[in-house]
């Protein structure tokens, strides 16, 4: 047994300490014994030792999200959630406001907790005042502020508020409060009193990504009309706010929700048509990898660096690394080592982000399930890639399908047909839709100019969608539990396993 793969074990032995102590409670300490014990009297034979170790870490596992779980507890602000009572707080606007139709959400972060500022302005009651010997002290962890529209606020304003703090709530079918808490939001407030303390106060390079992007936002929604703005906007910017419910709906049903979402599973496949696309203009391999890296990181960089691109860029990232080494073998060794520094950071993820799930999973799928397509279809033409990119989209989906019926309780029976139809478009989407914008930034007659083409294809991907979701059988609605979902993955792992017995790694990924 390899080091390599002694340590793959060793990181997935951490995720399942996670896994498990995220669904049930076990016991940390009898793990511990055992794994210790275990270590002790079977120390001369090597593979049993590294089972014991295995406990070891997958306890580690357990402490970890345990720790983070009692910090979450002993929050300050968690304190003050629901007591009825205003508190008096300045903190920094610490991400891109999210601006809605009638109102505005406000993360605030780096806050700070002290007397009331008997000069200000606010016209409120007196708020409960929160003293230290210093008169304020800083705590950790952010709020979520529901404010009016206008005026608005940008990142790096600095905010003096005066509100009632709440714990989030929970609706009927959705877990908002679970939703917050992977952001390290424990606390809500609806509509304080609002003073505008300081400007400028953030990253000054965050703040002027932040300002480009508006430009690029502004861009789109003045030169197409909705639903093409809209699903323009969130394919290259992650912007979905202004996507209707109808349309969310539509695209669940169509199996193509994953276009407007930035995961794992949508930079691969777009580092893969890329690398195609790229090589068949005449670009040697490793010009077309270092042109697809900047692409990426571009891409991230216009969505604002949201965490969830950024994870899903260094998950495509290593995959299109071990494509372009020439070793996919270390690509999935490179992708769990990731996910676990990032669980090791915040464990909530596994549970909570379905978007870090999705680009996870999307992954192994690529990487395990390609292989086994590829070889069964060996025969079949591939024009113009278009068979390798739709193994690609349908081995992502199949991995993830577990997971989306867990999460969103619906099953798209659709979902290959449509993705093969649209998939394929997608670079040519977003690299017209990338021209488009930032033409329009030099000048409005360039955008109205390169909006036509980027229109086409978006009235394409929309026609699509709406005749295929609008067939009875296009989705099912079902649930299943965590143990169906644990169950599930356990049978596709076996499956995987059994195949590659028989079938080696086909050569367009080697």
């Amino acid at each position: 047994m390899t080091a390599s793969k002694i340590f793959l074990y060793f990181c997935l032995s951490f995720i399942g300490g996670i896994f498990l102590n995220s669904f049930l409670s076990p016991s940390l300490y009898a793990g511990l014994i055992f794994g210790l014990i275990f270590i002790s009297v079977l120390f001369k034979y090597k593979k049993l030792v590294v089972i014991g170790f295995c406990f070891l870490f997958l306890v580690l596992g357990i402490w970890r999200h345990q720790q983070v779980e009692l910090t979450i507890m002993n929050n300050e602000l968690r304190k003050y959630n629901d007591l009825k009572q205003e508190i008096t707080l300045v903190g920094l606007v610490s991400a891109e406001p999210d601006i809605r139709d009638t109102h505005t959400k406000l993360t605030i972060g780096n806050i700070q907790l002290g007397e009331e500022d008997k000069s200000s302005s606010l016209p409120f009651a007196a708020a409960r005042v929160i003293k230290d010997e210093n008169g304020s002290r800083s705590v950790d962890g952010k709020i979520l502020v529901t404010a009016e529209k206008y005026p608005g606020y940008k990142y790096g304003d600095k905010l003096k508020i005066i509100g009632k703090l709440e714990a989030p709530p929970v609706f009927e079918g959705f877990n908002y409060k679970a939703y917050l808490k992977k952001d390290g939001i424990y606390s809500v407030m609806y509509y304080p009193g609002i003073e505008l303390a300081g400007k400028n106060q953030g990253n000054f390079l965050y703040a002027k990504i932040l300002s480009f992007k508006d430009k690029l936002r502004e861009v789109i929604y003045q030169n197409l009309s909705p639903p093409q703005s809209s699903i323009l906007a969130a394919i290259i910017l992650g912007d979905k706010r202004q996507i209707s419910q109808e349309w969310k709906d539509k695209l669940n049903y169509a199996g193509v929700r994953h276009l407007t979402a930035i995961s794992g599973m949508h930079v691969a496949i777009l580092t893969v048509i890329l690398m195609s696309f790229l090589i068949g203009l005449g670009f040697w391999r490793q010009q077309a990898f270092y042109f697809s890296i900047i692409l990426i990181f571009l891409f991230i960089v216009m969505t604002g660096l949201q965490p969830s691109a950024i994870r899903a860029g260094i998950m495509g990232g290593l995959f299109l690394l071990a494509q372009y080494l020439g070793r996919l073998n270390i690509s999935s060794r490179a992708i769990v080592f990731a996910a676990t520094l990032m669980l090791a950071h915040n464990p909530s993820l596994l549970k909570l982000d379905v978007g870090f799930q999705l680009s996870f999973l999307a992954m192994m799928g690529i990487i395990y399930l390609v292989p086994i397509f590829q070889n069964l279809l060996h025969k079949a033409p591939d024009f113009l890639q278009l068979k390798n990119i739709s193994i690609m989209t349908i081995s992502a989906q199949v991995f993830t399908l577990p997971i989306l019926i867990y999460n969103f309780g619906y099953f798209s029976a659709i979902a290959p047909l449509t993705n093969v139809l649209v998939v394929p478009l997608l670079p040519f989407i977003m690299g017209l839709g990338f021209v488009f914008a930032l033409s329009g930034t030099i000048l409005s007659y360039f955008g109205w100019f390169f909006s036509l083409p980027v229109w086409l294809l978006l009235t394409y991907l929309i026609k699509i969608v709406d005749w295929f979701s609008g067939f009875s059988f296009s989705a099912f609605v079902f649930e299943i539990s965590w143990l169906w979902l644990l169950i599930s993955y356990l049978i596709l792992g076996l499956f995987i396993w059994r195949i590659n017995e028989r079938f080696t790694r086909p050569s367009f990924l080697r």
